[in-house]
């Protein structure tokens, strides 16, 4: 069992940076490839970036290269988001979650944090 909780969410303008963090409880969160996904009012969860046990191998949504990076601290038990060049089209409820396969389907992720909104005013 693990539990995830997410912090860092806010109101930002367009251009600016956040860091979202999600904090993981037990003892076996680098067994778990972490990934984090967002869904905007009206529309399905969708896949940001997912990065693998040890930190080595990262994937992003092509929306997202080049602006977000994912990176993850073992030793802390925690995985972070960091949002560069942010616009409106990225105001949305971000999720963390816990799989035990490499994937980008939201449906191979067991665990699930409570999500933090992110607002990005223009």
């Amino acid at each position: 069992q693990v539990q995830l909780v997410e912090s860092g969410g806010g109101l930002v303008q367009a251009g600016g940076s956040l860091r979202l963090s999600c904090a993981a409880s037990g003892r076996t969160f680098s067994s778990y490839f972490m990934g984090w996904f967002r869904q905007a009012p009206g529309k399905e969860r969708e896949f940001v970036a997912a990065i693998t046990r040890s930190g080595g191998i990262t994937n992003y949504a092509d929306s997202m290269k080049g602006r977000f990076t994912i990176a993850r601290d073992n030793a802390k038990n925690t995985v972070y988001l960091q949002m560069n060049s942010l616009n409106p089209e990225d105001t949305a409820a971000y999720y963390c979650a816990a799989a035990i396969r490499w994937s980008s389907g939201a449906n191979d992720y067991i665990y699930w944090g409570q999500g933090t909104q992110v607002t990005v005013s223009s």
